[in-house]
């Protein structure tokens, strides 16, 4: 087989609807389109959510609360995750980036308590749960809010 033998197989390609052609080819004159209407016209159609006058759903439904903008995002980490770095290791949001515990650190890291730690480590973090803080420190580690 040669490149220039190469054929798409047979029926996957079809040919383009040939618009306005005459009468006789079945798809002249409003070349499919009807008489008239908003679908006839030029940039003509309804837009996503349109119920013919009817006010829409998006509209009928309640609206309730509000997306507090100023809101803080962290990336939060189990203490049993953890585990992974050796005893007595300093972790940071550079190192838990770097292990691909996180993608990225937004607004801060939270650590939450949940499963077990048996290493000492340094905690640098921003925020931290009761539970991880008890869990960290029994194991003979430190925890530093940053």
């Amino acid at each position: 087989m040669k490149l220039h033998e190469l054929s798409p197989a047979e029926g996957s390609r079809t040919a383009a609807k040939r618009l306005g052609r005459g009468i006789g080819s079945g798809l002249g004159k409003t070349s499919g389109k009807g008489h008239k209407g908003a679908k006839a016209r030029s940039g003509g159609g309804k837009r996503p959510g349109f119920e013919g006058g009817q006010l829409p759903l998006y509209r009928r439904i309640p609206k309730r609360g509000f997306t507090n903008i100023h809101a803080l995002e962290y990336a939060t980490l189990n203490v049993v995750d953890l585990e992974i770095f050796e005893n007595g290791a300093v972790v940071d949001a550079e190192a838990l980036m770097a292990a691909g515990l996180i993608k990225k650190p937004l607004d801060g890291v939270k650590i939450l308590g949940d499963g077990e730690l048996t290493k000492s480590l340094t905690v640098k973090a921003a925020k931290f749960t009761k539970s991880a803080v008890e869990k960290i420190e029994a194991c003979g580690g430190k925890v530093e809010v940053i």
